[in-house]
């Protein structure tokens, strides 16, 4: 089985983005403005038209099996409006997903998007994450490490603010992809810099404190091939080897996924990083959508790069399988 640990719902039916284009427009005319939660009209077959051209297609023709699969990361947008913005918002994506799920339970496990907003207690991302896993039976949650949209204002990932998001998590099993949303800043393209420097600064904020090490059993996934830590794996080491910092038990609770598109780069990204700590991943339908004109095939088409990599078959099978079994527990599909 090929597992995919990295999809978003890019592809939602238009009344999603109009109700969120309704919601946005409140709290930009009043910041403090709370409204309801209210309802989101999408019918069943909206739903299945939406990915029945996209996610599925790529499915089926790609040969991958089932996506672990999340609300869109560009949408979480958690530095817009208030914390009662993002708790609703949250709570309709989450809802939304679940429902994908639930119509096609072998080709999609769900993963939860976190109501996180700037200045706000963690408390409500806590009350989220026990309801999509207790009540809806999600397998693992998306933390952004900088819901100020690009600013990095709040506080970093070892700083106790955290801490009863990291024991809940432990307590029920799950893991965390770490990803950012969309940039405010304009210093920062929201795919092309904001996620990969996300991405690199949450592993360097877990290598520098240590925090890792105080949650047994804490996991924690890096998108995007991790960012510039593969090409920067002896600069990290070296660093880590320098200050006394446990590189090596890091591993322990970090992995990182195979959203690297193109052929050298996944190459470099086996070479370096041990093989029990990548797990695969597209990010279908995602960043990037195109057709290579040097290869003729997607770019975000990540199993061709894994098939063609220099791995023997042990370890293929813990990049497709295997590892994502040991970071997701809570996955059934296709046991």
């Amino acid at each position: 089985m090929i597992i995919d640990c990295h999809g978003h719902y890019t592809t939602t039916p238009p009344a999603v983005g109009r109700w969120r284009e309704a919601q946005k427009a409140a709290v930009a005319s009043d910041p403090g403005h709370v409204g309801s939660k209210g309802e989101i009209r999408v019918e069943d077959d909206e739903i299945r038209e939406s990915l029945a051209g996209a996610q599925l297609a790529f499915q089926r023709e790609r040969g991958t099996d089932v996506t672990i699969f999340s609300p869109r990361a560009s949408w979480m947008g958690h530095h817009i409006g208030n914390e009662h913005t993002s708790k609703f918002w949250s709570q309709h994506q989450n809802e939304l997903v679940r429902r994908v799920c639930d119509l096609y339970p072998r080709n999609f496990a769900p993963v939860a998007q976190l109501p996180q907003s700037p200045g706000a207690p963690i408390d409500a991302s806590v009350t989220e994450l026990r309801r999509c896993i207790e009540q809806m039976g999600f397998i693992g949650c998306n933390v952004n490490p900088d819901p100020s949209g690009g600013h990095w204002s709040g506080p970093p990932l070892w700083d106790r603010y955290w801490w009863p998001l990291w024991e809940a998590m432990c307590e029920l099993d799950v893991p965390a992809m770490i990803h950012v949303s969309a940039a405010c800043n304009e210093n920062f393209h929201t795919t092309g810099s904001h996620y990969l420097g996300a991405d690199t600064t949450a592993f360097m904020q877990a290598l520098t404190s240590g925090f890792v090490h105080d949650f047994e059993g804490l996991r924690l996934v890096i998108p995007h091939g991790g960012g510039a830590v593969p090409y920067h794996w002896g600069r990290f080491r070296g660093m880590a080897q320098d200050s006394g910092w446990d590189f090596d038990g890091l591993l322990e609770h970090v992995w990182f996924d195979t959203c690297v598109y193109h052929q050298r780069g996944i190459d470099l990204l086996v070479d370096v990083v041990p093989v029990d700590n990548i797990l695969f991943a597209s990010e279908t339908v995602g960043a990037v959508r195109g057709i290579d004109p040097v290869t003729g095939h997607h770019y975000d088409d990540t199993r061709r790069y894994i098939d063609n990599a220099d791995l023997d078959d042990a370890a293929r099978a813990k990049i497709f399988e295997g590892n994502a079994r040991r970071v997701y527990p809570r996955l059934e599909v296709g046991r």
